[in-house]
């Protein structure tokens, strides 16, 4: 599905943004946490995601102009990394992925379902997202799997499926370490990438020290 469908009418609910990051996928990205995850993963790293309502709402239109500033302001950014609460829970991410794909941008998804269970799906949205996507991590989170040796992934059950050229598995990238960013705008504290279960997506907000 490309830019050209009615991206203004799709609104989503969207939990973070960051708008350039290194620690949620391959080289620089434009990263999207939705609002909301049907499956309840105990241990799940970003429990505060997990209801629908919640969040901010965002138009797909408005969206795809946030990820074209970014890559206007870095054009190292490579693509979009869309994470949750669950991607393809929303109707309308589909829309949004067609349009970075259009923009020339990456489309890296983080799923809680497997990709066999998406392909079985009868929904359009999911079927139309899953043909927009080039690297997918799928699997429920599992926390007594841990996986401490390849990148970006949560637990052992997970896989990496590589739906397009885009990406390859003998990538160097797979190799280097997991990383954590920590960024302070207007008064808020943002926490994001894999150092340890402990800090995997967490978000916290602070006042600033003047405030206290």
């Amino acid at each position: 599905m490309s830019e050209t469908s009615n991206s203004s009418s799709f609104i989503l609910q969207v939990a973070q943004i960051v708008a350039d990051t290194q620690a949620e996928g391959p080289g620089h990205r434009f990263a999207v946490w939705l609002q909301g995850c049907p499956l309840r993963c105990p241990g799940c790293c970003n429990p505060e995601m997990l209801p629908f309502s919640g969040g901010h709402s965002v138009g797909v239109s408005e969206l795809l102009t946030q990820f074209r500033h970014a890559v206007e302001a870095n054009p190292h950014i490579e693509g979009v990394t869309l994470l949750g609460g669950e991607p393809f829970s929303h109707p309308g991410v589909e829309v949004f992925a067609g349009g970075v794909r259009d923009h020339g941008g990456s489309v890296m998804i983080f799923t809680g379902f497997t990709l066999n269970e998406l392909k079985a799906r009868p929904e359009a949205h999911v079927q139309e997202l899953l043909a927009e996507t080039d690297l997918l991590v799928d699997g429920p989170y599992l926390r007594d799997q841990p996986d401490t040796t390849r990148r970006w992934i949560g637990s052992q059950n997970q896989q990496i499926h590589f739906l397009t050229e885009r990406y390859h598995p003998d990538s160097a990238s797979w190799d280097e370490s997991d990383t954590l960013e920590i960024r302070l705008q207007n008064g808020q504290v943002t926490v994001n990438g894999f150092p340890a279960p402990s800090a995997v997506g967490v978000w916290r907000r602070i006042k600033p020290s003047s405030e206290s």
